[in-house]
């Protein structure tokens, strides 16, 4: 029997590696549900409630597992769902295949129903983007874009005409010069390395700085130790962008955590003060938080050679990838026998440790958030897998959460999008069946896709979802009124019962709101997850605001100003930490 070009697509897609494809079927994709239904044994479709939270699940896979990440959807609605976290993939740098459905191929761009036209619409977001064009094409298309997304780590798109799905691919109706056996899908990698030139220039740098920093993020991952070694070397420590988290464990005594309005104090004063600067796989986009121009000589490692020089003005621009990169320098660098820069941010780390312990064990209600980050981080297993949704909850997830070696975390790096940490954690479970996967997210982010909760039960993921619940858009309450000098306006929110929603869907579901019993409660929730997904509601303080490292006399100004143009909570908030902070800088 002849196959079908949709039988093509998903046996090239087999071949390229692919085993398991998110999405939810339609009747503009068909042709390639029956192709993988009959090919089942082989690749894994995985049904989602959304597609938005297919396109997260597909690049929380690929961020997890190094591996091409698949999302499928039908024509119109279903591919427009697809785009959020499609750019989610994008700014992060994931490799994604899109596939979508069109309508019939000769009813195109003639008002039919559901005519949008994909390929058009994915214009920006994919760097390969095509529409089928007949059943012989499938073969030649799906391997230029497997191979780009992968190559590239970029997004690629297939947009494909229901219709032609369920045609035989037959070689009698190819174009004459679509000869049979030219496509291959032999993976290439490229020497990822820089020239011996750019390593001297880079070592000569290095070697005359005083007061280096190394700035890492997601690029130098799988470089942990190469990290350490150059930072004893050069007595440098080492700050870490947010999706660079897991690059250093936080009790290594070279980093300072991370950096910008999360970030930590040292972190800050060590970039503020370098005089030489060492990026290793970041693209850190706050540039307010990175050195003044002039004031450091830099070196940046990027895969990616048009990154080089994208936040600060370097001096070498090494391209390849960061563990070489920072094996090949070992050698060249001299050690730093004045270690006073180090030991300064050292001192500041066990300061700022001693200021996160107090905020983490106040014992009094409304429980702060800090207290359930504090006691989740201390009960992980070390092979915990950690995503964190976008709001104040990233603030918590990034300070009071401690990255052990061996533990993986993410979040949605650079579109900081809401919405992704239930579908980033599911796929983690399903890439990694035995580790333990937690999602750290905010109320306002786990209902905007809270029903793929019951994605979860449904495959039996053994996930743990912590929701942080104080009722309101935090971050967004804190921005209008610390950046803007605004009273907070629309970012209450109405409350949900979560644990009632996560019983009524299937889940095991346990609430905490005193701090006194965070602890055991926890303890009871992490081992109630066999066989299925655990959801536990955290009640906090939705006064509790994400204070940046350094409170500057602009933001203290602008809160000042929120409270006298009439901000509605005003008596409770200046009582809070922040409102002291202000006080301090006014």
């Amino acid at each position: 029997m002849a196959k079908t070009a949709a039988d093509v697509l998903i046996e090239g897609l087999i071949d390229w590696g692919v085993d398991i494809v998110f999405g939810i079927p339609g009747d503009g994709v068909n042709g390639i549900m029956e192709a993988l239904r009959t090919h089942q044994e082989q690749i894994r479709f995985i049904q989602v409630r959304h597609e938005e939270a297919a396109a997260f699940m597909a690049c929380a896979y690929a961020k997890f597992t190094g591996k091409l990440g698949v999302c499928l959807a039908t024509s119109g609605p279903g591919g427009i769902h697809l785009l959020n976290g499609l750019y989610d993939a994008k700014l992060d740098g994931q490799p994604v295949l899109a596939i979508t459905g069109l309508p019939f191929h000769d009813l195109n761009d003639t008002f039919t129903q559901q005519d949008v036209a994909l390929d058009r619409l994915f214009m920006d977001v994919a760097a390969y983007n095509t529409r089928v064009m007949g059943p012989t094409h499938v073969e030649n298309v799906t391997e230029l874009a497997c191979r780009t997304a992968i190559a590239y780590r970029k997004v690629s798109h297939i947009a494909f005409p229901t219709d032609i799905q369920d045609m035989k691919a037959e070689r009698k109706t190819a174009s004459k010069r679509n000869i049979k056996g030219h496509v291959s899908n032999v993976h290439a990698e490229g020497g990822h390395f820089p020239s011996d030139a750019d390593l001297r220039r880079a070592a000569d740098l290095l070697n005359e700085g005083k007061k280096i920093a190394i700035l890492a993020g997601q690029g130098a991952l799988h470089a942990t130790d190469a990290l350490e070694q150059i930072a004893d070397k050069l007595g440098a420590p080492i700050v870490k962008a947010l999706l660079g988290k897991a690059a250093v464990p936080d009790d290594s005594p070279f980093t300072t955590g991370g950096i910008g309005l999360l970030g930590t104090k040292p972190s800050q004063e060590a970039l503020e003060n370098c005089d030489t600067l060492l990026m290793v796989g970041s693209s850190f986009p706050y540039i307010e938080f990175m050195p003044k121009p002039g004031k450091a000589k830099a070196i940046q490692i990027d895969l990616d050679p048009a990154r080089i020089g994208l936040r600060y003005d370097v001096e070498v621009g090494l391209v390849g990838d960061s563990r070489r990169s920072l094996e090949a320098l070992l050698p060249l660098l001299h050690r730093k026998e004045d270690r006073s820069f180090l030991e300064k941010a050292q001192k500041g780390m066990k300061e700022w440790w001693e200021v996160m312990s107090k905020r983490s064990t106040h014992m009094e209600k409304p429980m702060k958030p800090q207290v359930i980050a504090h006691e989740l981080g201390l009960r992980l297993r070390n092979d915990a897998i950690v995503s964190s949704d976008s709001g104040t909850i990233t603030t918590w997830w990034a300070r009071h959460i401690l990255a052990r070696r061996g533990q993986m975390y993410s979040c949605s790096g650079t579109l900081a999008t809401m919405a992704c940490g239930l579908p980033y954690t599911s796929a983690a479970q399903l890439a990694y069946p035995n580790r333990q996967c937690v999602a750290f997210v905010g109320d306002g982010g786990f209902s905007m896709l809270m029903a793929e909760l019951v994605t979860a039960v449904k495959y039996k993921l053994p996930i743990i979802v912590v929701i942080i619940k104080n009722n309101t858009l935090g971050q967004i309450k804190w921005e209008q009124m610390v950046f803007l000098g605004n009273p907070e306006y629309a970012v209450d929110l109405a409350p949900i019962d979560f644990v009632k929603f996560a019983e009524a869907c299937g889940a095991t579901g346990f609430r905490i709101d005193d701090p006194k019993e965070c602890g055991a409660i926890l303890d009871r929730a992490l081992a109630a997850n066999v066989g299925g997904p655990v959801l536990i509601e955290a009640v906090v303080d939705p006064f509790e605001a994400p204070m940046p490292a350094k409170v500057t006399f602009e933001q203290a100004a602008k809160f000042t100003e929120s409270l006298m143009r009439g901000e509605p909570n005003s008596k409770k908030i200046v009582a809070t930490q922040i409102a002291d902070k202000v006080r301090e800088s006014i």
